[in-house]
């Protein structure tokens, strides 16, 4: 195989995933609402989890690329953090990682970088609390299980799996170990998305009816790019077709409906268009360019859509090759009002005829006491617009005080269930499928999620 071919173990994952979610979605392509399988004896809900608050929170962090050493260095900025063990296969990663603790004049945490499986050395470690994962998208889930088995907490990057399979492991995982699971959702901690949920958690849209969700980032220089050793996500794109990256919109538009808090995914529904945009940029490479043989299954773009249990819609899109302005969406309709962001725009019943698009009131009256209290030193230490910092604060907050988190791990399976779902009824003809309960029932009996105070 030449370099931008699949790896034997990249080909065997990816074609196991794809097998998996095929036969997942004619398991319950006929079914509305499968039933869960029943909670194992000895095992208990997740739900309102609450572990030992811990004076220090002593992190292990696995994959310490681009993203994971992003995190890193803004976990070097929260107090209360200790940073014992890193681990990455590639050794200068690693070594760098050690050095960027160390120059913030903490002692340096021990390196793993044996191999693909040293993280589970990391795992055994007896000085670590909680795990960072930041690895490509087919190792979260497995890492995440092993976190967890050795009784760690996990936090895992987007999705946190890609098959129901492992979305199931997780969700069993996480009720046996009692171990908090939770999907470093980033975008649910946007100034914009939690004012939004301010809003609707005190009625200003009325009763709740439709959103739309989407990541519509056009990528293709990036999915193309040279560099094989890095660009793992080149393969998903080769050979899957669905919405491979749902959680960004999908994850604050979840909490506004308060799925899991009374309501849930039901049914889900998806097509794709057919793939252009990405072959035409392969075309434009050089004639002798090993990357002119590859071929691309995703569509340009996907649009998804969720019945939930209450009969409220969700639309859910994604393109990573469609020349179009950066949008997640993120829109929410209710009988009283709706809000559309990029860019943000405002109507309610009463106020006019027109969509406002002055945000400045609304941030001043439902403005959320999160980016009240850390917008300062979220906006200085950036990523994301803030999002990442004040996650990870909140994060640290909730374990050092043995809190709930904010994110469950159902919320985690039910949101990433979306990736393994959308390829399956693609490849079905669009066919509906019914999103599995990885609550197991309990969504009934749960209040949606609250505006946490900092």
């Amino acid at each position: 195989m030449n370099e931008h071919a699949l790896s034997r173990r990249e080909f065997l994952t990816v074609s196991a995933a794809g097998g998996s979610l095929s036969l997942a979605g004619l398991a319950c392509a006929s079914a509305h609402s499968a039933t869960p399988p029943e909670r194992p004896a000895g095992q208990k809900s997740a739900f309102g989890l609450q572990a030992d608050p811990l004076p220090k929170v002593r992190i292990g962090c696995v994959g310490i690329g681009g993203r994971g050493t992003y995190l890193l260095g803004n976990l070097l900025g929260i107090e209360g953090v200790e940073i014992k063990a890193v681990c990455d296969t590639v050794p200068a990663r690693v070594a760098a990682a050690q050095k960027l603790v160390t120059d913030k004049g903490w002692g340096e945490p021990a390196g793993y970088a044996q191999g693909e499986h040293d993280y589970e050395n990391l795992c055994r470690r007896d000085d670590i609390d909680l795990v960072y994962i930041a690895t490509p998208w087919d190792w979260h889930a497995r890492m995440a299980v092993s976190a967890m088995q050795n009784g760690k907490h996990a936090a895992l990057e987007v999705p946190a799996a890609i098959t129901l399979e492992e979305c199931w492991q997780l969700v069993d995982t996480s009720e046996q170990t009692q171990r908090h699971c939770m999907m470093l959702e980033n975008c649910c901690y946007g100034e914009t998305e939690l004012l939004v949920l301010n809003m609707v958690r005190q009625g200003v849209f009325g009763e709740l009816t439709h959103g739309e969700a989407g990541y519509l980032h056009e990528g293709r220089g990036f999915v193309l790019q040279d560099d094989s050793a890095t660009n793992w996500r080149r393969k998903f794109v080769r050979t899957l077709d669905g919405n491979l990256y749902p959680t960004h919109g999908l994850g604050p538009v979840a909490q506004y409906m308060g799925i899991h808090g009374g309501d849930k995914f039901d049914l889900l529904v998806s097509m794709s268009s057919l793939e252009l945009a990405m072959s035409k940029q392969r075309d434009a490479l050089p004639a002798d360019d090993p990357r002119r043989q590859e071929r691309f299954a995703l569509g340009d773009i996907n649009t998804s859509v969720i019945k939930t249990a209450r009969g409220r819609t969700i639309m859910v899109q994604c393109s990573f090759a469609q020349v179009r302005p950066y949008s997640r969406i993120n829109m929410i309709c209710g009988t009283a009002g709706a809000f559309c962001d990029y860019p943000p725009r405002i109507f309610l019943d009463g106020r006019g005829a027109d969509w406002e698009t002055d945000m400045a009131p609304y941030h001043a009256q439902y403005g959320h006491p999160l980016w009240k209290k850390l917008s300062e030193v979220a906006l200085q230490t950036g990523g994301h617009g803030g999002t990442d910092f004040i996650m990870n604060w909140r994060l640290i907050q909730c374990l050092r005080e043995g809190l709930p988190l904010d994110m469950t791990v159902y919320d985690a399976a039910a949101w990433s269930s979306v990736f393994p779902l959308s390829i399956a009824s693609v490849a079905q003809g669009s066919a509906p499928l019914a999103v599995p309960d990885f609550t197991r029932g309990d969504w009934q009996h749960q209040a949606p999620l609250g505006i946490v105070e900092a």
